[in-house]
């Protein structure tokens, strides 16, 4: 394999503009989900209807993930993203045209494949850092990330409010036509190291994954970490609405600014993992994930329990995605698009079982089942990653 050279500094100004378009990118995901009512009025769709919206984008997403994702090992990354960026402003506009369910679908599913540009900025940060500042410019990337999705929600319901649904993408189309003009003037053009025809790049990705035990480690502990993550989001809604709380769905929705937690975790990680080491700062991030669903187990039947659970879940989860993430992207600077690639689908993957089995487990055993099942999956990630860790120091002791 080719010798990578030194990466080309990465100044502050073209960090924050990054950190940005990921925050404006990773958005466009979610800015649907509050307008669903609305756009079932104006289509007249039944609630099963509906719920091919969100699902569509989620979708393209994956896929963008498997697919697209791995060409930023094989082409100019700045490439790439010019036409994500093109496909992304075209889809936003394509939604606020739509005259029927169907084209309306087909576009949030371009919209989660332009999405994508936000899967090629972070190794393009991975790429252009120093090994001993990785940490903080994940963090700061990441951190991003955490602000585009927790403050999508908020933005499309106010534009809605004032101006209906279909002028969120409107607005939204200005904005990935402007970060996408920002991105090409000001990202350097990189010269991949690999060639590869496509069947064989995608191929490939099993081949890094038989390879990498890092790799593997991170993937499978990552996955149950997040899944657990997710059955608490998605079944927080239903526990809040019904008793003791009854909540209304805009007050549960609040529970979202919780979860703002999640920045500073990011933020803490970040700064300590270019001193501690990755699986130090993970292995204290697993404690918190697990301790919150012992809090939220014991007390999630109170508004205080439910609010110091989620923020050591928040802080927990996100502070364990940085240097988890770092970690992948340091194995093999040639393969940096491929191996966030594997690590996010496992990602992605692990979110949607997460979900779907933790409002199952809810609706058998109650909040304290799911709960349970969420503490059982933060218990396994921590052992993995804690034994892990023993192989490797033991292995290290023998060599």
């Amino acid at each position: 394999m080719s010798r990578t050279p030194a990466p080309t500094p990465l100044s502050r100004p073209l960090l924050l503009l990054m950190a940005t378009a990921i925050a404006a990118t990773v958005a466009n995901l979610y800015y649907n989900q509050p307008l669903l009512p609305s756009i079932q009025e104006t289509f007249n769709l039944g609630d099963g209807a509906v719920g091919i919206i969100p699902a569509a984008t989620q979708l393209g997403y994956a896929a963008a993930i498997l697919l697209i994702s791995p060409l930023g090992d094989v082409m100019s990354r700045r490439s790439l993203i010019d036409y994500l960026s093109i496909l992304l402003t075209l889809a936003l506009l394509a939604v606020f045209a739509a005259p029927d369910l169907f084209v309306l679908a087909t576009a949030f599913f371009a919209v989660g494949l332009g999405a994508n540009i936000t899967q090629q900025l972070l190794p393009i940060g991975a790429s252009l850092t120093e090994p001993s500042r990785k940490g903080a410019v994940m963090g700061t990337l990441m951190t991003g990330l955490t602000i585009g999705i927790l403050l999508s929600r908020t933005i499309s319901g106010s534009i809605a409010e004032y101006f209906g649904w279909r002028s969120v993408f409107l607005v939204t189309a200005g904005l990935a036509a402007l970060f996408g003009i920002l991105l090409h003037r000001n990202l350097p053009d990189n010269k991949p190291k690999v060639s590869l025809p496509y069947p064989a790049l995608i191929a490939s990705m099993f081949g890094l994954i038989r390879k990498h035990r890092s790799l593997r480690e991170s993937a499978l502990t990552g996955a149950l970490w997040f899944a657990a993550f997710n059955a608490l989001w998605a079944t927080l809604a239903i526990h809040v609405t019904n008793a003791p709380f009854s909540y209304s769905v805009q007050q549960a929705g609040l529970f979202g600014l919780v979860g703002m937690a999640g920045i500073i975790g990011a933020k803490l990680a970040g700064r300590m993992v270019d001193t501690f080491g990755p699986a130090r700062i993970i292995t204290v991030a697993l404690g918190l994930v697990v301790s919150s669903f012992v809090v939220l187990a014991v007390s999630g039947d109170s508004l205080i329990g439910l609010i110091v659970g989620i923020i050591l879940l928040d802080i927990g989860v996100f502070g364990a995605q940085i240097p988890n993430q770092v970690r992948v992207l340091s194995i093999d600077p040639d393969a940096q698009s491929r191996m966030n690639a594997v690590y996010m689908l496992a990602y992605y993957i692990a979110a949607a079982a997460g979900s779907a089995l933790g409002v199952k487990v809810m609706s058998v055993a109650d909040w304290r089942g799911m709960t349970l099942f969420g503490l059982a999956l933060a218990g396994l990630a921590l052992a993995h990653h804690m034994l892990q860790q023993r192989a490797q120091h033991i292995a290290e002791q023998t060599v």
